[in-house]
């Protein structure tokens, strides 16, 4: 495996004629989207040799749509530039090497279809666009000139390389024509024959008509067709042959001299993927053409389903070709190839690259027509990686396009061998994960919700579960089946596939039986756990590498961790505020084997947060356990976390993928960011750890790439903040924006904002430029892209309807004429300003206009309707001409018989609906009697009216409710669905009516047609509530959607989103109404979050007053009091970060007393503390909360808040008695500010805890047997260790006060700045001479000085324990003995993974443990001193052990102040003293 960066670019762009190119040397480019990917071929590619020459080596960014076009300059001293045209109407001229912008122009005002920089003017570049404009600019001096040739689409063109006027242009209806651009674009041929799309055009690369031997008169098929104009001067005197590809499924070789065509070559139907194609089925085509340069007499084209001929040309009378790769089966293209472009390497190898619709690059070798490599690409979003645990090396990659690629990474002859599955997949793939011992079976989910197994050893299609999600499926995980039964009876596999789905449902299906029901785990979770009120919104499932635990992720933020076999519920993490979108476990095999419990997690929040769930596992709490604080918290990122993944190779080492289009490598134990990757142009959707590699990441994105990076050639450390975020937001805008349709003109475009809801990300419209399915959608996308636009004919729109002429209607063009009418219209529409007298006078419409036009003939007409009138009155029998008269003269009907009055009716209907008048014809078909007829047809025509139905009740009770029930249907049609919902309860369809205005999410209104017509226990009710509750929150109205869970009396649900939004005042009204509704445990857990949240605000009052809501919390209340006192107690000794008017409560002040007698004071007079058994009652309350240890990186408001807790247990024991428990909580006070490097708040605590030192402690505490005596000697020792930095800090400065402690009126540095200094150790940085000269001193004090310091010499004898330095000199070297160790290890790592690479070995061979590792360890690190050898370490190792197991176990539990940092300091100020010499020799050596 390679040790450099890879790319998988995006697919490039389909049907375009020229969106690749490639220049001598070596370098080829081609257009994917947006931008352009440049691809080093040959030997300057710098690969690993035996691999392909090929290497991705950067983009061209800066076209904001789709790019069609693409040319380098073919000029010798010009190969560093090239052309690109986009759909956003621009051309582009590019520097390669800088990857920047030379110039552009936007001349063209349609969208842009084909571009050519000339091969013989080397400053000409050539561009033409689909209303037939073509443009020419000349780069040199920035000039342009215009023409229009033909008004027709132009679909390619080629500038000749022979002569340097003539131009050859393909346009979408077969006309190819050659015009001179010298001569204002004159057609000097114009050449018919085709009848199809022109694909390509390639000119002869020798001029003249020699190279071929063509008869004239021998090609029988081509007509004789006048070719239009034929210029007599030709301005090619001997001529030259060109070629053109149509979609005609033909190749036409034209001769220049002619002007016509002399050879037609169609493309033969070849036998492929396993049968033969019909000739009479027309296929998908793209026919694209290369003339080799060194062959003349030879043609490459392309031809159906991807395969590439060499049509021999000396032939002419029979279709001669050779098929490249003939031999080897699978090289070719498996679709339609778009382009190909040769390239001649620098060390003079002919290849021929090809692009193509199956989303390859293709490298072929012109000597022997073999594939030489192949450079896959990604056509969609990269929403998933997984790696095999069991075949090491191969990736799964889950791609928008509708395929999974599998990439085998550990390939030694192919950079890039990667497998396409696309069977039966059919959308996105959102997720993947490989089985964790089966070879080559994988998981995946799609966007539609399907899940499905594929075996990627085989050809088989997948097999697809037939439990579908609703939604897009969000993860999966592999775990042991729960419950026993729930897979049925006999055999069970013993590992099932969880997964988890947008709608919020886990399902866990059989692998065995795919074909079976999935299972729901929340049954089983709702039964085990005797769950009542809902449960919360699934979002991603993780299981434990053991398969004892699983993690689930909501919606609402929360985690929660359960049990097998029955999943039990066991903690919830209430940590995240936002839905969680990725939860991930260390591995199992790190040093240490606590580290398998940290579990990170990140969410729609850009903060990750690790937790340690080692004791909660270990205790299986009877009730489950809510955790509040995390182990560790990395910030850094500015936007939703994605992906994250453990590094498989170290202890404790995090990469996190995220929206702000950057990765993140953490050292999670520290805290701290070690590099950050922004290589993508988008924003991060996964990210993977290399098994094999631990310095080698993948990542992919919503920019169609997926990107192998490594650690070690990262610039940056942590994500970008501020202005740099900005930047990487304006990159990502500069990604392809949505494409309208063609039938719309390009100038009124308008940019689309790309929004991803949810983590579901809709890539509809950015993955328009391709396909979504293999083989199935992408038909549509072709017809899309090509289909042409319909004339906008200006004076026709004026003239059918000029009124509605808008400028939006004719783009940005208007002529004179339609401004004139609009003017001439407004003129028109003045009178009309007289509306209502003119209204009233009109009359109304007749019913029978027929009938009375008739009567108004003339007075001949009339008088025979009186002869014919009186014979069918008076004739006694039937009468044929009498019948015949009547049927002529229907008017005639209102004075006969019924019969021909009803045919009389008819007439007028007929004529009152073609007229559109059906209200006429409904009134009429009244008249008639013939109500349900009416009604009937008005339904099947959908023009029921109030009237109508009102009407209905005269045809019975059935027909009226038939006829509400159909005017219903016709409502919803017409989006009236109130209205609707009304008519249904008219006819008592009261649930009907419910269920309507609940699917159309008229909540309101369904619920107060519920509330009002049905039984106030009916189950629809709480339904409704429930739905419209969770639409509400899902959309952040949180008190609304509460009050409908009130309604539905889950009021558990109600209090849990009102806390949604976690601000304080959200928190406190959730708090009292769990607390109202008897929910105590959510209450205290809620009341207590909202106390931290006003906590951080250093709102006192507002804190107890939340903390006073729950009983339970009364322990807390004890530690918020302590926290404000110490608060202000530093505050006024200026220790805080400045004063401020935060709100303290009005505690009874007593400043005489020492702090702890105020707090107990406090505590008696406010919260009725007044006996033991109350304090120990507090104690134990507040015992059972755990916090994790402190670090250099804990926020300082964090830290303050544990070290009070520790101080309150410890003024709890001290009253209630118990001497032994308080030293211990001070004790784990001072620790923990020790740990977290703040020296000032240690001292203040030693300063407020211990005004007189800790000797009164001793009496307390009894027997020196006692077991809190170490516990005493460790709090001793810091105390004296403080001490002893007071009294070196009070020699530097005046110190008027005969007092070791450094009053806060002389510190002249803040708290910050103080703890910065305490954090080193060594006496150079500690030295006070080495910042500041030293002062002026008066006589009698450095009396008092000498003599505190001869104190001070005494006491710090407690500080030099040899049996203390003895176990942290024994740690330090097994400190360093592990660091050594994990150095060579990773030394030893890469060094056989190199020699792996170098020799190919095989993988499966056991490496050979034992050797010597001083070599790699000599090669990669460079030390003055000889390396060490293995067994010397591990013999330093054991006897360290041995020296720490034979100390005694009281050394050993508590911490210690550093011995040898004591011993510096004293030697420093007291050197001449020989005790203090005879021990630092002692602990020196």
């Amino acid at each position: 495996m390679g040790q450099e960066p890879r790319t998988l670019p995006p697919s490039p762009n389909w049907y375009c004629s020229r969106c690749s190119d490639a220049v001598p040397g070596g370098l080829f480019g081609f257009a994917a989207r947006t931008s352009v990917f440049l691809v080093r071929v040959g030997p300057g590619a710098d690969t690993i040799p035996g691999t392909p020459p090929f290497r991705v080596i950067g983009e061209l960014v800066g076209h904001t749509e789709k790019v069609s076009g693409f040319t380098f300059c073919h000029h010798p001293d010009q190969y560093n530039l090239c052309a690109t045209s986009s759909d956003d109407g621009t051309v582009k001229i590019w520097e390669v090497e800088a990857k920047t912008v030379v110039t552009e122009h936007a001349l063209h005002q349609h969208t842009i279809s084909a571009l050519h920089w000339s091969p013989r003017v080397k400053d000409l570049i050539v561009s033409g666009d689909e209303k037939g404009v073509v443009f020419c600019y000349w780069l040199n001096r920035n000039d342009s000139q215009h023409l229009f040739i033909e008004p027709r689409t132009i679909f390619c063109l080629t500038c000749s390389p022979h002569h340097e006027d003539l131009v050859a242009i393909g346009y979408k209806d077969g006309i190819v024509v050659i015009i001179d651009i010298s001569k204002k674009g004159e057609v000097m041929h114009r050449l018919r024959g085709h009848d199809d799309e022109i694909h390509s055009i390639a000119w002869c690369p020798l001029s003249g008509e020699d190279c071929l031997s063509i008869n004239q008169e021998e090609n029988s098929e081509e007509p004789e067709i006048p070719n239009g104009k034929v210029t007599a001067q030709t301005p090619v005197t001997k001529g030259c042959y060109l070629a053109t590809g149509s979609k005609d499924q033909t190749i036409r070789i034209w001769s220049c001299s002619r002007g016509r065509g002399v050879m037609t070559l169609k493309l033969p139907f070849l036998k492929r993927r396993g049968g033969g194609v019909d000739p009479t089925v027309k296929e998908r085509l793209w026919l694209t053409l290369h003339w080799p340069k060194d062959q003349p007499t030879q043609l490459v084209s392309s031809c159906f389903g991807g395969e590439l001929l060499l049509w021999d040309l000396t032939q002419s009378w029979r279709r001669k070709y050779t098929l490249f790769s003939g031999s080897s089966e699978g090289q070719n293209h498996s679709r339609i190839v778009f382009n190909l472009c040769p390239l001649q390497t620098e060390e003079d190898k002919q290849l021929l690259l090809s692009i193509s619709m199956d989303r390859d690059v293709k490298c072929w070798d012109m000597a022997t027509l073999e594939c030489c490599w192949t450079l896959p690409s990604l056509g969609g979003f990269a929403y998933s990686l997984a790696f095999s645990p069991v075949d090491t090396g191969c990736l799964a990659i889950g791609v928008g396009d509708g395929m999974i690629r599998v990439w085998n990474t550990l390939s030694i002859k192919n950079n890039y061998d990667v497998k396409n599955f696309w069977q039966g997949v059919k959308s996105k793939v959102t997720a993947l994960c490989w089985h964790p011992t089966k070879e080559g079976c994988l998981a995946f989910g799609t966007d539609d919700g399907k899940v499905g197994l594929y075996d990627t050893y085989s050809n088989k299609p997948p097999q697809i579960s037939s439990t579908y999600h609703k939604k897009t499926v969000y993860s999966l995980a592999w775990g042991p089946p729960v419950p026993a039964m729930a897979l049925g009876e006999g055999d069970r596999p013993s590992l099932t596939l969880y997964s988890c789905g947008g709608e919020g449902i886990v399902l866990q299906h059989n692998p065995w039986k795919l074909s079976g029901e999935a299972f729901d785990i929340n049954k089983l979770i709702r039964d085990t756990n005797s769950i009542k009120y809902k449960l919360p919104v699934h979002t991603e499932i993780s299981w434990k590498a053991d398969g004892k635990i699983m993690a689930l992720g909501n919606e609402d933020g929360s985690i929660e961790i359960f049990k097998v076999p029955n999943l039990k519920l066991i903690c919830t993490i209430q940590q995240h505020h936002k839905l969680v979108n990725t939860i991930s476990w260390h591995h199992e095999h790190g040093s240490q084997p606590e580290l398998s419990y940290l579990m990170a997690s990140g969410s729609n929040n850009a903060v990750i947060y690790v937790h340690n769930l080692q004791t909660v596992i270990e205790s299986n709490p009877e009730s489950p356990v809510t955790i509040t604080e995390p182990y560790r918290t990395l910030s850094g990122h500015t936007a939703k976390i994605t992906s994250l993944a453990w590094s498989p190779h170290h202890d404790g080492r995090l990469v996190s993928a995220s929206y702000d289009g950057t990765a993140q490598v953490w050292d999670t134990l520290q805290e701290e960011p070690l590099c950050n990757f922004r290589g993508h142009r988008g924003r991060l959707l996964c990210v993977a750890w290399s098994p094999l590699d631990p310095d080698c990441i993948y990542s992919g994105a919503d920019d169609f790439c997926v990107y192998k990076w490594l650690t070690s050639m990262q610039e940056h450390s942590r994500p970008p903040q501020g202005k740099k975020s900005i930047e990487l937001e304006k990159k990502r805008l500069s990604q392809p924006k949505p494409k309208p349709k063609k039938k719309k003109k390009p100038t009124l475009r308008v940019p689309v904002k790309q929004e991803l809801c949810d983590g579901n990300e809709e890539e509809s419209v950015k993955e328009s430029l391709g396909p979504v399915e293999n083989g199935v959608s992408d038909q549509e996308t072709e017809e899309e892209a090509r289909e042409p636009e319909p004339p906008c004919g200006i004076t026709s729109a004026v003239s059918k309807e000029p009124i509605i002429c808008t400028p939006a209607a004719l783009g940005f063009e208007k002529s004179k004429s339609t401004i004139n009418n609009k003017v001439t219209l407004l003129k028109k529409d003045v009178p009309k300003e007289k509306p209502e007298a003119l209204i009233k006078k009109r009359k109304a419409r007749s019913m029978l206009p027929l009938s009375t036009s008739l009567d108004h003939r003339s007075k001949e007409e009339l008088h025979q309707d009186c002869l014919v009138l009186a014979t069918a009155k008076h004739s006694k029998g039937p009468n044929e001409d009498v019948s015949t008269d009547l049927e002529e003269r229907f008017h005639l009907g209102l004075f006969t018989d019924r019969a021909t009055l009803y045919r009389m009716i008819e007439v007028e209907g007929k004529s009152h609906l073609e007229n559109g008048h059906p209200e006429l014809f409904h009134q009429l078909m009244l008249w008639k009697g013939d109500l349900k007829g009416v009604l009937q047809a008005a339904a099947e025509r959908g023009e029921l009216t109030d009237s109508l139905v009102a009407m209905a009740p005269v045809a019975g009770y059935h027909v009226w409710v038939w006829a509400v029930e159909a005017f219903a249907k016709q409502l919803c049609f017409q989006d009236q669905y109130v209205k609707a919902a009304s008519h249904l309860l008219s006819i008592h369809k009261v649930y009907e009516a419910v269920e309507l205005l609940k699917s159309n999410h008229f909540y309101r209104e369904a619920i107060a047609i519920a509330k009002a017509r049905l039984r106030p226990e009916d189950p629809i009710i709480k339904d409704l509530y429930l739905s419209w509750g969770a639409i509400l929150e899902k959309d952040g109205h949180y008190a609304l959607a509460a009050k409908c869970y009130l309604g539905a009396t889950s009021a558990y649900d109600a209090a849990k989103v009102l806390a949604k939004k976690g601000d304080a005042a959200s928190l406190r009204t959730a708090a009292e109404l769990a607390s109202i509704v008897g929910e105590n445990e959510l209450s205290a857990s809620l009341a207590l979050r909202c106390a931290q949240e006003l906590l951080l605000a250093r709102n006192w009052v507002g804190a107890q007053e939340a903390l006073q809501l729950h009983t339970s919390l009364k322990g807390q209340r004890l530690v918020f009091c302590l926290l404000e006192l110490l608060s202000k107690h530093l505050e006024e000794k200026q220790l805080s970060e400045g004063k401020s008017s935060f709100s303290y409560n009005a505690w009874p002040a007593d400043s005489e007393g020492s702090f702890v007698e105020r707090v107990t004071a406090v505590w008696k007079s406010t919260f009725s503390l007044d006996s033991p058994e109350q304090y120990q009652a507090a104690f134990q309350q507040l015992q059972k909360i755990k916090y994790p240890s402190a670090t250099s990186n804990t926020p300082s408001k964090q830290l303050l808040l544990h070290i009070c807790h520790d101080l309150t247990l410890a003024v709890l024991s001290q009253e209630a008695g118990s001497w032994d428990a308080a030293v211990e909580g001070l004790l784990r006070a001072v620790i923990r500010s020790y740990d977290s490097g703040n020296f000032t708040i240690m001292q203040e605590v030693h300063s407020a805890f211990l005004p007189q030192g800790c000797d009164h402690l001793r009496g307390k505490l009894g027997d020196h047997q006692s077991p809190t005596t170490p516990a005493f000697k460790s709090l001793k020792a810091f105390f004296i260790y403080g001490r002893l930095y007071e009294f070196w800090w009070s020699l530097s400065g005046p110190c008027p006060e005969s007092s070791v402690w450094v009053r806060a009126a002389h510190r002249s540095k803040t708290s910050t700045e103080q703890s910065q200094e305490v954090d080193s150790v060594s006496p150079e940085e500690t030295d006070p001479k080495a910042s500041q000269p030293e002062p002026s001193r008066t006589p009698e004090l450095d009396v008092r000085l000498i003599e505190e310091g001869e104190q001070m010499q005494n006491a710090c004898k407690e500080l030099l324990s040899e049996k203390h330095a003895d176990l942290q000199n024994a740690q330090r070297t097994v400190a360093e003995v592990q660091e050594t160790l994990g150095e060579m290890i990773r030394q030893h790592q890469k060094s056989q993974l190199c020699k792996s690479t170098a020799n190919g070995p095989d993988k499966n061979e056991p490496e050979q443990e034992g050797e010597s590792l001083s070599h790699p360890q000599n090669q990669c690190k460079e030390e003055k001193n000889e390396p060490v050898s293995l067994p010397e370490l591990t013999k330093r190792l054991t006897e360290a052990n041995e020296r720490i197991a034979k100390l005694p176990e009281s050394i050993k539990t508590w911490p210690f102040p550093d011995v040898l940092e004591c011993c510096l300091i004293l030697l420093h100020k007291y050197g001449n003293t020989k005790v203090y010499k005879r021990h630092y020799q002692t602990l020196y050596t």
